[in-house]
């Protein structure tokens, strides 16, 4: 009888095989225990067996729902996939407290956080599994076609001739937020954004897309969706939905339109709720090479002479978002040979290159760049890649690496060539292993290209030439053009980036100014005695070419004026 009962319990409801035990053995004030009451039911079933255990430990049970009478108002944080995998359902709802239909009333979790979601007191009401999934999946139901104003959203352009979502649970996919999300999704890949931002303000939320580097209102959903928007995306990225007040980081693996889209998603906490931001990484694309990425002639010939060496450092530097990573592939891919050991650390590795062992950094567990870093070099290594030196134990084993007959690749946060070298020294590294190990630093931005079925040529005024520091005579070869806007490039005017770059090789005059400890700006001016194009030297020439615009190459390249 015993384990009939037990048998029972554990396929009407979503307790777990040590709660079934502790449950029945316990008496909760009785005589004797529940077991022994449970034996004493001449036909046992699911329903008479938990009516009796809900009347012993004082709470209430339920045989039949009533489905109409539950708000629509209170499912719509918590999305159905949540409910069922919980198996947990609001029921009844007033100021002080809600009742929540469950399997389970000892799983404290999902009790407390329910609590946190609605701030109030929570009171479980049990049921059995069969009656409270169907529920589930009819309260749901009913929400897909009456969640007001969600009609008016799918009726605008952002929805797609077909549909191209491929693994977002579409046997559940029916509520409308879900649509919705996933809606948002394939556009944002069909547009190339590489960021999603959501972001909840006092009265309104809207939705961005970055493309290009530049963030573009797409979509302004009514505020009455903040939560549920919020909510489906956490599930998706396996966040804690309840958990509102503090920063979370998830990730989002989806296959959309036949791509393999990698969502790295981040949430925090503001004023009116949480934002979200989602960038969105296609290991569909095939790695670039160097000689499309739009490094000039001489650059590029400098860097395949500097990865031609058996050992030293190579830095690139830029701004977040400036394509260094892709440079570092492409390098990486023009390295990549039968002959040669190659191993990476990287956080995250975003493009997997058959050939070459990376390896995931997960501070977690204590796996570091630079503790990676140290057990690669017993992988008799030729040629290391580093993600990033972000601080002088990774500067120091990154340096001892290439003094020891490898070649190091890496990237560092400055914001020109010259500067990774009192970058390094600022993190405590010392000058002349600095200047002993580094063979050359590559700069790099990204700029809009303009498109091509809409741009226009113009003559810039004297101002602009001013800036660029030209002369009317300078354009008497040159191909300039303004941004117009078609449906082409969604009237943006432009399409793709293409790189700006500056490539300092570190001469012996150059290792004297380091040894030395000299600012950036000496190392920079002996560069460019030395033949060094600056980013608004190389920028002039892809404006001369016609493809990107003056305002463009003026906002990337401040600091040169």
């Amino acid at each position: 009888m015993a384990s009939a009962v037990e048998s029972l319990l554990q396929k009407s409801t979503n307790l777990s095989e040590e709660q079934v035990k502790i449950l029945l053995d316990s008496d909760f004030g009785g005589k004797k225990s529940l077991r022994d009451s449970l034996e004493e039911i001449s036909e046992p079933s699911a329903e008479k067996i938990l009516e009796k255990i809900c009347e012993r430990m004082g709470i209430r049970f339920i045989k039949d729902i009533p489905v109409n009478d539950i708000a629509m108002d209170m499912i719509r944080g918590i999305p159905i996939n949540y409910a069922k995998s919980h198996e947990v359902l609001p029921f009844k709802e007033d100021q002080q407290m809600v009742e929540v239909l469950t399997t389970n009333p000892m799983n404290v979790t999902v009790l407390d956080d329910l609590r946190l979601l609605f701030k109030k007191r929570v009171i479980p009401v049990v049921t059995t599994k069969i009656k409270l999934l169907d529920a589930i999946n009819r309260v749901y139901e009913k929400g897909t076609a009456t969640l007001e104003g969600l009609d008016d959203i799918e009726e605008e352009d952002y929805d797609l001739d077909e549909p191209i979502i491929d693994l977002l649970e579409a046997a559940d996919d029916d509520a409308p937020v879900i649509r919705l999300v996933n809606t948002l999704l394939s556009r944002a890949v069909k547009e190339k954004a590489s960021d999603i931002h959501v972001e909840p303000y006092e009265k309104d939320m809207v939705v961005r897309f970055r493309v290009d580097g530049v963030l573009y209102d797409v979509f302004k959903p009514p505020k009455k969706l903040q939560n549920a928007i919020t909510s489906r995306i956490k599930v998706m990225g396996n966040l804690n939905i309840a958990e509102k007040r503090l920063p979370q980081d998830g990730r989002i693996p989806l296959k959309i339109g036949g791509k393999d889209i990698d969502v790295r998603l981040n949430t925090i906490p503001t004023a009116f709720g949480e934002r979200a931001v989602m960038r969105l990484q296609d290991r569909s694309n095939v790695i670039l090479n160097l000689d499309q990425l739009g490094f000039s002639e001489n650059n590029l010939k400098g860097l395949d002479d500097l990865l031609e060496r058996t050992y030293g450092i190579v830095l690139v530097t830029g701004p977040t978002g400036s394509g260094k990573s892709t440079t570092l592939y492409a390098a990486l891919q023009k390295l990549n040979s039968i002959d040669t050991n190659i191993i990476t650390v990287e956080d995250p590795v975003e493009n997997r290159i058959h050939g070459i062992g990376q390896i995931q950094v997960n501070s977690k567990i204590g796996l570091t760049f630079a503790s990676g870093l140290r057990a690669i070099l017993r992988q008799d290594p030729d040629i290391i890649m580093i993600g990033e030196i972000r601080d002088l134990e990774t500067a120091e084993i990154a340096i001892n690496s290439s003094l020891t007959g490898h070649l190091v690749l890496s990237t560092i946060h400055t914001n020109d060539a010259a500067g990774a070298f009192p970058r390094l020294i600022d993190m405590g590294c010392e000058p002349f292993l600095i200047a002993t190990s580094l063979l050359g630093v590559i700069s790099q931005r990204l700029v809009r290209v303009l498109c091509p079925h809409c741009k226009e040529r113009y003559q810039p005024t004297e101002i602009q030439l001013r800036n660029l520091g030209l002369t009317s005579e300078d354009l008497a070869h040159g191909n300039i053009h303004k941004a117009v806007g078609c449906n082409k490039c969604n009237n943006k005017g432009y399409i793709g980036r293409t790189l700006i770059q500056e490539l300092l090789i570190v001469t012996e005059e150059i290792r004297t100014l380091i040894m030395h400890r000299k600012d950036s700006g000496q190392i920079k001016k002996k560069a460019i005695e030395q033949g060094m194009k600056t980013f608004r030297d190389h920028g002039i020439q892809k404006v001369l070419q016609g493809i990107t615009t003056i305002e463009e190459l003026l906002s990337n390249t401040q600091e040169d004026l």
